[in-house]
Order: structure tokens, then C-alpha cells, then sequence
């Protein structure tokens, strides 16, 4: 049985999404749960493998609001989650996986995947979000593990300019790595920095006519860059930032920018942003009867 898993995490104390010897990381940590759960030992040749395939592989340090994956375990032993409880076994395994992994990671459902999906081949896009402050505002201390603090003021509009030059189908060998056998060409389909609302504030005593002084929300006033592909290269978001920054800071400008997506060759001066300000914030599938089309189609090596 193929089961589709949706879930979100704190990336901070990970060394990514991918499973790596002696290092902790989400793919492991879930994947020994699910062990633990359906008694399955890691060292037991003839038990089936526990191998999740994932959406999209996050470096150390990023966090994801929505992430995605799927694994396939026979019925038989995924019917060991159930045990007294009177519910389905993938509703059982989501049950149990809540209480036995850590904190920082939230499994939010476990489901029977649709004929033909792929967590990671079937996926139409996926969004990520970066969150900086700027301009040496007040920092709201709940929000250091995913906010980057700056103390200068960016020039929003600037960076709005370059942010517009990656839309569309580009080589992003500028800002990105490729995979073994792989390509850096993705198609960006939105890419827009912002700033949240500062006004947005909460009113002591509202209900008796609203005293005291506004206190902000968590986010208010933030500048949040979001960017929506169909597939992201090792690295490309938080380069792209880190391109955009400097724009925005001014040691840049965007005709520096515009060169850059020109010539896609690694020069050494766009190097990743910071990844605690960097979120996966959702992935978007096709309707289910064109779950193995998509997956078919993705596969394909991109080019111009």
C-alpha cells in the first residue's frame, strides 16, 4: 500500500530533510518512528523497507509548513499500528507517529495515496516563503529560529525589479546546483518580495473601547519574499535571496542581477542566504486522475 504522509517541521536542529549516517535529520528521525511503530528492525534482511520519498529534499536549517511524502508497506504490517484502537491503519499510524516523534516535527495526516501518485514526480509546484526583518526593527524573539534580522533598510522595489527577472522558464546555474544527471532549468511561475502588514496590531482591552498600547502581530511589518515553481535546484531559493538582498542593500544593482540569469555560471558572489528565514510553505498536486501523467512528464530532463 502506497500512503501519502503530510507533515511540517522546525528544521533548526536538523542537518536537512535527507537520511545521513550518525546525523539527525527529518527523513530519519520519521522513518525510525514508523520502525518503532510497526516493530520493524532496521537490521532484519527479510523485513520490508521503510523508505519515504519526499516532495522536496530541504537543506539544513530550512523549515517546512507543508511538506510531503509517501511510502509503501504491505498491509499486513501496517496493520500491526492498529492494535486495540478501531480506526484504519493509516489512521492508526498517524495516531501513534504524533506521539512518538519529537516535537519539531508535526505529522498533520497519514492517507491511501490515489492510484499513480508520487510525492515528489506528481507535484505541480511548490511555494516557499523567506522572512527578513529589516531596518533594525523590533525583533520579536518568537520568531528568531525563522526570521533573518538585518539592520539595514532594503529597497523593496529593487529587489521586486530582479525578483521579476526569474519568472518564467530560465538556467538557474547562477544560483543553483544540479543533481547527478540532473539540469539547473526550472520554470519560476511567481516570485514577489512584500511587506506584511505593519499596522496590523492587536489593541489591549479592545472590548472596553480599546486601551493601552497596539502590540504587533508575530509577522507584522516583515518583508517576505515568495517564490512559486514547479521544482526548485539545490540551493536556487536562498541564492536567488541572497541575490536580491544585495540588490536590495544597494552593492548591487538590478542590471548586475539581469546578467547573472543571463550566464548561468557559478561565480562565487550569490551564495545562499541564511536558511532559518526560509520555509517550505506548501506543495500542489494535480487532480487525482492526473496523479501518473504528471509524474510521467516531470521526469523527463528539462531544457530550453
Amino acid at each position: 500500500m502506497r500512503l501519502r504522509i503530510d507533515l511540517g517541521y522546525d528544521g533548526g536542529a536538523f542537518y536537512g530533510w535527507a537520511r545521513q549516517p550518525k546525523l539527525r535529520t527529518v527523513q530519519g528521525e520519521i522513518e525510525a518512528a514508523i520502525r518503532k511503530v510497526l516493530r520493524v528492525r532496521a537490521d532484519d534482511s527479510d523485513a520490508p523497507e521503510i523508505r519515504l520519498v519526499v516532495a522536496g529534499r530541504t537543506d539544513t536549517g530550512v523549515h517546512a509548513l507543508h511538506q510531503v511524502c509517501h511510502i509503501d508497506i504491505p498491509e499486513d504490517i501496517l496493520a500491526r499500528a492498529v492494535g486495540h484502537m478501531d480506526v484504519t491503519p493509516e489512521t492508526a499510524l498517524e495516531r501513534r507517529l504524533q506521539r512518538v516523534l519529537p516535537d519539531d516535527i508535526a505529522i498533520h495526516h497519514v492517507r491511501r495515496a490515489p492510484e499513480g501518485f508520487d510525492a515528489r514526480f506528481s507535484a505541480l509546484e511548490r511555494t516557499y516563503v523567506y522572512r527578513v526583518n529589516d531596518n533594525g526593527r523590533f525583533v520579536d524573539p518568537r520568531t528568531r529560529g525563522f526570521v533573518v534580522a538585518i539592520d539595514e533598510t532594503l529597497d523593496m522595489d529593487a529587489m521586486n525589479q530582479a525578483a521579476a527577472l526569474t519568472i518564467g522558464l530560465h538556467d538557474f546555474g547562477s544560483f543553483a546546483t544540479p543533481n547527478p544527471g540532473g539540469t539547473t532549468i526550472r520554470e519560476v511561475k511567481y516570485a514577489r518580495w512584500r511587506r506584511s502588514d505593519p499596522g496590523a496590531m492587536l489593541h489591549g482591552g479592545a472590548a472596553d473601547g480599546g486601551y493601552g498600547e497596539p502590540v504587533p502581530y508575530a509577522e507584522s511589518g516583515l518583508l517576505c519574499f515568495t517564490i512559486v515553481a514547479d521544482a526548485f535546484a539545490r540551493n536556487m531559493v536562498r541564492s536567488l535571496v541572497n541575490g536580491c538582498l544585495q540588490v536590495g542593500r544597494g552593492r548591487k544593482d538590478v542590471e548586475w542581477f539581469a546578467r547573472k540569469m543571463a550566464v548561468p555560471k557559478r561565480e562565487g558572489s550569490t551564495g545562499p542566504a541564511a536558511a532559518k528565514g526560509l520555509t517550505l510553505e506548501y506543495v500542489a498536486y494535480p487532480p487525482d486522475d492526473m496523479l501518473a501523467e504528471r509524474a510521467q512528464a516531470i521526469r523527463a530532463v528539462r531544457t530550453l
